[in-house]
């Protein structure tokens, strides 16, 4: 193990790799070779380690381990606080639980409102009614004319720019965000370290499914890439797969090279996983499933490119409500406090408390555009599942919590106004002085990494990235892209209006040839 994981970090790894099935599998893999007649005494230790080695188990091993760094950031130190190794910062922890109670005191309005329970029992002839639409179950959906969305990005990104620290008074210190309206002075990147962390995208290199121009014949290049990353995936190996993908996913391939990056495998015990979150939603009505159906029909219903999956969608949102493995993963690697909700008429009683929802996250207005690029992937309801869950594991869910972590949404906001200011100086002051801050329109891309505003197959294209680099500072990088591009008309523009309206339709922009202009080409 690395010297830069403390013994705490290793200690907890070893832990959830004993606990897993990976672990009673090579157990029994080992037992099988031990028993083998021709494995001696003498030589049973490397007997059986080269045996399990042959035999792709040592991969395996590999694999499970780059999953659980990728997706456990924090390094607990014992000596501190749970609060402290969740977030260093006070000011930003007490901020986030602050928008927490918010959010719970609009759900439980309109549960008053409503006359609606948080969650209630289905009866029988309701179970078998839902399990026999199961994969229809948006031609015949509840009556939803009642349902508001908790939240949009808008209304969390007014608890952004209300936040502050209080202790810090020097507003003229270098790099600190002058013009813009995120104020905590956190460290962000560079333009020269961005460019050095994605050089494999530098405009000399030939990237997949693209015309650059360069002399090399790009269907041989295509061609070139699909043979190479065959033999990627025959490997099986998270990180070599990553490294494969910084130029793209080649052509038929990107739905296996996910898997391998998130460390997904569709086994016997996933798929009975799977059918019990299944029946939960069979049993038990949650308020969070109207407001699941309400956000698919606002959002993916709507739109062109999404519409068709609207089952495919209910199919996976609805069960991830349920998922305690995602409870697991927010209360140990983020600033969520999951709320809680009791039984009735035990109000107070901590052994009759239960988390709300089960998975803990509470759905804002866009929330389903996560899974609607994904549908394009993959077939099967199941694996479309665990993918899902694994890119929210990995990345998302920092895009609607406040954390000072380099990849939250509060240091890629930060890093989107200093990088803007540096590269388009003008536009920037422009934009201000008519009263239009560019955040107020980028936000909703971040916190919805475009899934909605690019054209579909450009979200994969940008997802391939955020995976291989293991990174969402790239949608900063390309949301100062897209202003740059359309800077012209914005330098024209003399309201927030007329600003919004320039950048209103980003579906005929393509993603890798703005992020190379941004990153590699000097104004």
């Amino acid at each position: 193990m690395n010297e830069k994981y403390s013994e705490t970090y290793q200690i907890e790894l070893f832990k959830q790799l004993k606990a897993s099935k990976l672990y009673s599998d090579l157990f029994n893999a080992a037992q099988e070779e031990v028993n083998k007649p021709s494995v001696k005494l003498s030589d049973l230790r490397r007997t059986v380690q080269s045996a399990l080695k042959d035999s792709g188990w040592d991969r395996k091993l590999r694999n499970a381990v780059y999953k659980h760094i990728q997706n456990n950031t924090t390094d607990v130190n014992p000596k501190y606080p749970v609060e402290y190794n969740k977030e260093r910062l006070g000011y930003v922890l007490k901020a986030q639980q602050a928008w927490e109670k918010k959010i719970l005191k609009s759900l439980n309005s309109m549960c008053t409102e409503l006359s609606i329970p948080l969650a209630r029992k289905r009866t029988e002839r309701e179970q078998k009614d839902l399990n026999q639409r199961w994969f229809e179950l948006g031609a015949e959906g509840p009556d939803l004319s009642a349902i508001r969305p908790v939240y949009a990005p808008k209304d969390f990104l007014e608890v952004i720019i209300g936040l502050s620290n209080t202790n810090y008074r020097s507003k003229t210190e270098s790099g600190f965000n002058l013009w813009g309206i995120v104020q905590p002075p956190l460290s962000v990147k560079s333009m020269d370290e961005l460019r050095f962390q994605y050089n494999e995208m530098s405009i000399n290199q030939c990237q997949s499914g693209m015309d650059d121009g360069q002399d090399l014949s790009m269907e041989l290049f295509d061609l070139d890439r699909y043979k190479l990353g065959k033999k990627v995936i025959g490997v099986n190996h998270g990180p070599l797969a990553s490294e494969f993908t910084k130029k793209g996913s080649a052509v038929g391939l990107r739905s296996e090279l996910w898997c391998q990056m998130l460390g997904v495998q569709v086994d016997d015990v996933a798929v009975l996983y799977y059918e019990q979150l299944k029946t939960n939603v069979l049993q038990h009505e949650l308020l969070v499933d109207n407001l699941l159906y309400k956000d698919v029909k606002l959002t993916a219903t709507n739109d062109d490119h999404y519409f068709v999956f609207e089952d495919f969608l209910y199919q996976v949102l609805l069960p991830f409500s349920r998922d305690v493995t995602v409870l697991n993963h927010l209360m140990n690697n983020s600033t969520i406090t999951p709320a809680k909700s009791y039984i009735r008429g035990r109000m107070g009683l901590e052994d009759s408390a239960v988390y709300y929802p089960p998975n803990g996250v509470i759905p804002f207005h866009g929330f389903a555009m996560y899974v609607s690029p994904l549908c394009y992937l993959y077939k099967e309801p199941i694996k479309l599942y665990y993918v899902f869950r694994e890119f929210f594991m990995r990345y998302f869910f920092r895009l609607h919590c406040l954390s000072s972590h380099p990849q939250g949404i509060l240091s890629l906001s930060l890093l989107f106004e200093t990088l803007l200011q540096d590269r388009e100086p003008e536009l920037f002051f422009h934009l201000k002085s008519v009263g239009c801050q560019p955040l107020k329109i980028s936000f909703k891309w971040l916190m919805r990494a475009f899934s909605g505003f690019l054209a579909s197959d450009q979200v994969l294209v940008l997802w391939d990235r955020i995976l291989a680099y293991n990174s969402l500072e790239i949608l900063s990088v390309l949301a100062v892209a897209i202003f740059s591009f359309r800077k012209t008309n914005l330098m024209k523009v003399q309201t927030f209006n007329a600003a919004e309206g320039v950048l209103a339709d980003l579906t005929t922009l393509q993603v890798v040839p703005l992020i190379q202009l941004t990153l590699f080409c000097k104004t």
